[in-house]
């Protein structure tokens, strides 16, 4: 039984239908009890493990502490009153508490917090006051402007002549609303192509876009963190790309007997500065691995298996310095 098949059995006759739930946003949606009993079975879940999904024991302290919840806030508003959400997760842990459930509420407040950290992620820096992007998942988000102009001040780092407010605007009338959230960098790129002959200095600003683009095509082929820089991502995306590639039957199996971690610290992100528009697009188009169209190598990963895979069959073969590949400056 799933934890939704669990918290949608009756919990509660208490009438709840006149009471309005204030989300982040501000925006108001009916209360609806079965979603504090998914929320309060994933915590039993995650301390019982998804064996226990079918348990009855789990299934009637569920009921329990969701018949509390609902019952309090109810004390609490007249009819037709408003709660905050935050308000109602502060009464599940209080419940939870109550019923001697310490486990529980604690991976219940874990739970709070991943998903506070992945709203500090997803939500938007600056929203657009019109424009929308459609993501992954379909749903329709505003356009982050602000990680737009973060994105291009990054990228520009370090480099004379560069007019990122302009650049970022002439982009902005290449967008539309609903656009798929991809191809926003992609129209930062196009447009900061365009500048490279008047200077030349928008050659490397259109790679550092361009390696933007990647990274975010990457972390999602490889579910990898979208949050992190270049540093700290190197190391975790050439152990995932490995196992990646041998699932996919694109390396050979012996390339993971490698010392994925000394092999991972090794790598130098800061070497992917070094790149031009056109040798970074020439590496993205014809020589990085991918499959079903989402590329899964980063520069620098891409550099370590060519030395991984020429040092493949030598006895010493745990890529000593000089065997790591480097790109050229300028490539």
């Amino acid at each position: 039984m799933s934890a939704t098949a669990l918290a949608e059995s009756p919990a509660t006759s208490t009438d709840t239908q006149s009471l309005q739930v204030i989300k982040r946003n501000g925006t108001l949606v009916g209360f609806n009890p079965s979603k504090i009993g998914v929320a309060v079975t994933k915590a039993f879940l995650a301390v019982e493990g998804d064996k226990a999904a079918g348990s009855a024991r789990i299934n009637d302290a569920v009921h329990r502490v969701t018949d509390q919840v609902v019952q309090a806030i109810s004390r609490r508003l007249q009819a037709g009153g408003k709660v905050h959400i935050e308000d109602i997760q502060d009464q599940v842990e209080l419940a939870l508490m109550r019923a001697e459930e310490q486990k529980v509420a604690r991976a219940y407040v874990l739970y709070r917090e991943e998903h506070a950290r992945q709203r500090a992620v997803d939500e938007p820096m600056e929203a657009h006051p019109h424009l929308t992007v459609k993501k992954a998942d379909g749903s329709l988000a505003p356009l982050d402007l602000g990680l737009m102009k973060l994105q291009v001040e990054q990228a520009a780092t370090g480099l004379e002549g560069i007019d990122g407010a302009s650049l970022v605007d002439e982009a902005l009338r290449n967008l539309y609303d609903g656009i798929a959230e991809t191809e926003v960098v992609s129209a930062l790129i196009m447009t900061a192509r365009g500048r490279i002959e008047q200077e030349p200095d928008y050659s490397a600003v259109t790679a550092r876009l361009l390696l933007e683009q990647l990274r975010l095509e990457n972390a999602e082929a490889l579910d990898l963190p979208r949050n992190l820089p270049l540093a700290e991502v190197y190391p975790q995306a050439l152990k995932a790309f490995i196992a990646a590639g041998i699932r996919y039957e694109l390396l050979d199996e012996a390339m993971a007997a490698f010392d994925l971690e000394r092999l991972g610290a090794a790598i130098k992100s800061e070497q992917d500065l070094q790149f031009g528009f056109l040798g970074l697009q020439t590496l993205y188009d014809r020589y990085f691995l991918h499959w079903n169209g989402a590329r899964l190598e980063l520069p620098q990963v891409f550099f370590m298996r060519v030395a991984m895979g020429l040092a493949l069959r030598e006895d010493d073969r745990q890529c000593p310095r000089h065997r790591i590949l480097q790109p050229a400056v300028q490539l």
